[in-house]
């Protein structure tokens, strides 16, 4: 398996710094209370559940922010499944700083790890399929890259990252010029910047037609069942000179996931992969005194 890198830039240090500031404040009270500073020690990321490994370099770099003396030596690599009491890493350093920081480095790993798994279970779910899982804008404020992170760990796509780097013209759009999708068409392609993608959103097969004739990269069919899909898809097909990415989104939940996948769309866009999930267990086991 080919090991995922997260980049640790401004976004995420700005976010750990949150985070580590809303959690620790003025100081960790009952630790530096009780705890002698001298003391040393080790202990282990414990998984407490079945589940995909997601946030390893991220839980170094928190390790670090609090205590440049915590050394983490990551077990498990972004991506790999897990057993319950399986040892993601160690740390190891003083014990009064591997305390502090336990509960910030298992609150992004938890959550992070969530997403990958519930991506995994999704994309195994369409295995042999043509269509691909992607991701959406319906992230957690502050926390969309590592999220959309998380979803390539679990095998499945990212869409755009925000508004800034590809057009999707939605139905507001095309209300607000009068229903006229040609013109939302050509004012992107003349105004965006070259190679961005220009994607349509579509409602039925009559709203899919004129999207055609704007000659779109690629058509969202919106809320749409899968009967009405394949034949949006057949259309499409049948359409001499159209090479538009065909994606299906809206409505589609686990149980009919494979139905859609399996009406010939390239990809299908799932809320759910960041909206929607439960943070996995991981626990942080003392293990010995150095």
């Amino acid at each position: 398996m080919k090991p995922k890198t997260l980049s640790i830039g401004d976004d995420i240090t700005q976010l750990v710094a949150l985070a580590l500031s809303e959690d620790i404040g003025s100081g960790d009270v009952t630790t530096n209370t009780c705890i002698p500073g001298e003391l040393h020690a080790s202990a282990s990321v414990v998984a407490r559940e079945n589940f995909v490994v997601c946030g390893q370099e991220l839980v170094a770099y928190v390790f670090g922010e609090v205590d440049l003396g915590l050394v983490y030596r990551p077990q498990k690599l972004d991506g790999e499944r897990v057993s319950d009491r399986e040892i993601i890493g160690s740390v190891s350093g003083p014990m009064r700083s591997i305390l502090t920081a336990e509960r910030c480095v298992l609150n992004f790993m938890q959550r992070l790890s969530g997403i990958a798994t519930q991506t995994a279970h999704l994309v195994d779910l369409i295995e042999g399929c043509g269509a691909r899982l992607y991701d959406t804008r319906k992230t957690t404020p502050g926390w969309r890259r590592l999220e959309k992170y998380a979803v390539t760990v679990g095998g499945a796509c990212n869409h755009r990252v925000g508004l800034f780097d590809a057009v999707l013209i939605k139905n507001n759009h095309v209300d607000a010029l009068g229903g006229d999708v040609a013109q939302a068409v050509s004012r992107c392609r003349a105004a965006a910047a070259d190679g961005i993608e220009i994607e349509v959103e579509v409602r039925s097969l009559e709203e899919l037609v004129r999207a055609l004739e704007a000659k779109p990269d690629s058509v969202l069919l919106d809320n749409m069942t899968p009967e009405q899909i394949r034949e949006c898809v057949e259309r499409i097909r049948g359409t001499s000179g159209t090479e538009v990415v065909i994606e299906a989104s809206g409505g589609i939940g686990p149980e009919t996931l494979r139905s859609y996948a399996e009406t010939g769309v390239d990809r299908i866009s799932l809320g759910m992969l960041t909206h929607s999930v439960r943070s996995v267990d991981i626990s942080l086991w003392h293990d010995t005194e150095e």
